[in-house]
């Protein structure tokens, strides 16, 4: 919740008129309900569900979770108000058509809780996809790959700058985790997209992290999701 009010108020000073959701709105924070709260009271919301949301509402299973992510499911699903279980129940399964240029996923086109760790796993994702932009997530790190049917390229994603999305190729983009980095960066991230100009802006902000910290330890979660934050592992 402390990142995601973070990146809520820096984003007041773009002009966005859309907000994209990728999936896992739950299942690492010790604030789960008021984290659903901020996210159903934006507007012209556009979402798609992360295999936490289904764990927690309990869609899925905690199968194949790390000890720590199992733990915090089963805590955040303890936590759930029927309201609150309902809502994650029913965001959609990705992908999902945003307009005729980008679609949504929580991990790939093809699998909606498959990982993009490679540049294969990125040649399957891009393949399946249906539009030339697809936004995904999952991984909680920056990646931005660039696709013209032949050749398989990584883009650069720097914080504070545009990147250029030339509509000759196909694109794969994960800005990284509002609330759980693993790119050691810290910084809560998000992105601002352009869709018009194919324009990506990359975002970090800061956030109190000692105050995330101590929401998880006062909640009884796992000691390692709460030092992890600092080192945003």
């Amino acid at each position: 919740i402390d990142a995601l009010d973070a990146v809520l108020a820096d984003a007041q000073r773009h002009a966005y008129d859309t907000v994209l959701f990728l999936g896992d709105l739950v299942g690492y924070g010790a604030d789960p309900i008021g984290a659903i709260e901020r996210v159903r009271q934006l507007p012209s919301l556009v979402s798609v569900r992360g295999n936490h949301d289904k764990a927690a509402s309990g869609l899925g299973d905690a199968e194949g979770f790390s000890v720590v992510a199992r733990a915090s499911a089963q805590w955040t699903s303890s936590l759930l108000t029927e309201d609150a279980r309902a809502f994650l129940a029913g965001l959609p399964r990705g992908p999902l058509d945003v307009n005729d240029v980008l679609e949504i996923c929580h991990g790939t086109p093809f699998d909606e809780d498959a990982y993009v760790f490679d540049e294969m796993d990125a040649l399957y994702a891009i393949q399946a996809s249906q539009r030339p932009l697809c936004l995904f997530g999952h991984t909680h790190s920056p990646l931005v790959m660039s696709f013209d049917g032949s050749e398989m390229v990584a883009l650069p994603l720097v914080p504070g700058q545009a990147l250029i999305l030339p509509d000759d190729r196909r694109y794969l983009v994960n800005v990284g985790s509002v609330g759980q980095p693993r790119d050691n960066d810290p910084r809560a991230a998000y992105g601002v997209l352009d869709v018009d100009r194919r324009e990506l802006t990359y975002c970090r902000v800061e956030y109190p992290i000692a105050r995330a910290q101590a929401r998880i330890r006062e909640a009884g979660l796992p000691e390692a999701l709460a030092q992890r934050l600092a080192i945003g592992r």
